[in-house]
């Protein structure tokens, strides 16, 4: 069939299929679907699926005895929720072995901390740790960073340079924002993984590298493969092991735990700790909607730590008012509407971000706690500057 006909999760009472869009020849008992509990047979794309839900008895205890405990923590991370512990688990055992991870969460759910602690629990804890961010760098430059090249490759290639592949040999490689990759490139990084090894630019030879590879991305890359905007074949070589990170709203009860961590972590003293951690003020921050998860939860105690005063959260993540809510065409899918979505954000953040610091993009980026050169792409992107 051609990439996703649909989805089946599993639910209280059984499971539950979910189509991305009505499309021809994705029927459930000969009728046009989006959603269904699958019962007998059914058929996607002229092939016959059948799905039966079976009881499982028992359940997967928690490998790390922790995990019994009230709260639990892996690496810098630390929960009592439900789902992120659930998180913390897929991690433990992702290290365990050295199968390629996907992180799927929102910006500032603490993806890099996630990829560092499963690094660290790993046989790979002693060799290299190395970072590339997919959507910080333009295509031509990004395939140097990967790959490499050798002197001559380019113009301005004035020595070899060796790529973060070859650098990480015997480690581990994160690629945060996997989801901006060019298009360009996606084959190349394609057929890295499937033959670990690399070639670098300006040579005819390839050489075998011996990496863990950790990728990060806040966008649905299911939803990126269906709209022909990244490559199915690269997505299912990616998430070999897919990891939910879980928003800061879903876990609102993670929040006073990541409060004491972040303030121990700031160096603020006994007295401001004490004002910080009061349960009003507690409350209060588990009720704001914070879209920059705990990046925004950080810096905004940070600003508390520095005015030594319980300020209140911020409304929304730019500190201005909320905007009223945006009118949904139900019409649409629903990946076309978040798309739709999800670059409305981006355009108004950005432009609210420029206008905030005048104009100054150095400025915004480090306000906003994006790299430059990510943050005019976006302005680029969105027609707000040339």
């Amino acid at each position: 069939m051609s990439r996703f006909q649909g989805v089946l999760k599993t639910e209280r009472k059984g499971a539950r299929m979910r189509s991305p869009d009505e499309r021809p020849g994705t029927f459930v008992h000969g009728v046009r679907w989006r959603q269904a509990q699958p019962r007998g047979g059914g058929g996607a794309g002229g092939v016959s699926l059948s799905a039966r839900c079976e009881a499982q008895e028992g359940s997967v205890a928690p490998s790390c005895p922790e995990r019994a405990a009230e709260w639990a923590t892996f690496g810098d991370l630390v929960a009592t929720s439900a789902v992120a512990r659930a998180s913390f688990d897929w991690m433990e055992r992702a290290a365990s072995c050295s199968a390629t991870v996907l992180l799927e969460g929102e910006t500032g759910t603490g993806k890099s901390r996630a990829a560092l602690a499963i690094h660290r629990a790993g046989a790979r804890a002693s060799a290299p740790f190395l970072v590339v961010d997919c959507g910080a760098l333009p295509a031509n430059l990004l395939e140097s960073e990967l790959f490499g090249h050798e002197k001559g490759a380019f113009t301005g290639a004035i020595q070899r340079r060796v790529g973060a592949f070859e650098e990480a040999d015997g480690g581990t490689i994160f690629l945060d924002e996997i989801g901006e990759l060019p298009s360009e490139l996606q084959p190349k990084l394609l057929r890295v993984l499937e033959n670990r090894e690399i070639r670098r630019l300006g040579s005819n030879t390839h050489q075998a590298v011996n990496v863990r590879v950790i990728a990060a991305t806040h966008r649905d890359l299911r939803a990126e493969v269906q709209a022909g905007r990244f490559r199915a074949d690269l997505f299912f070589r990616l998430a070999v092991v897919g990891i939910p990170i879980p928003s800061l709203r879903e876990r609102t009860e993670d929040v006073p735990l990541i409060a004491e961590r972040i303030l121990a972590g700031l160096g603020a003293t006994p007295a401001q700790v004490a004002s910080l951690t009061t349960p009003d003020f507690l409350a209060q921050l588990q009720r704001a909607p914070w879209p920059g998860n705990v990046r925004e939860l950080r810096n905004h105690l940070e600003r508390c730590v520095v005015f030594q005063s319980a300020l209140p959260p911020p409304v929304s993540g730019t500190g201005v008012q909320t905007p009223a809510p945006r009118s949904v065409d139900a019409l649409l899918t629903y990946a076309e509407s978040r798309r739709r979505a999800l670059e409305s954000f981006e355009h108004d953040y950005v432009e609210a971000l420029l206008k905030l610091h005048g104009g100054k993009v150095s400025q915004a980026a480090a306000a906003a706690d994006m790299d430059r050169v990510y943050l005019y792409r976006l302005l680029r992107r969105h027609g707000l500057k040339s």
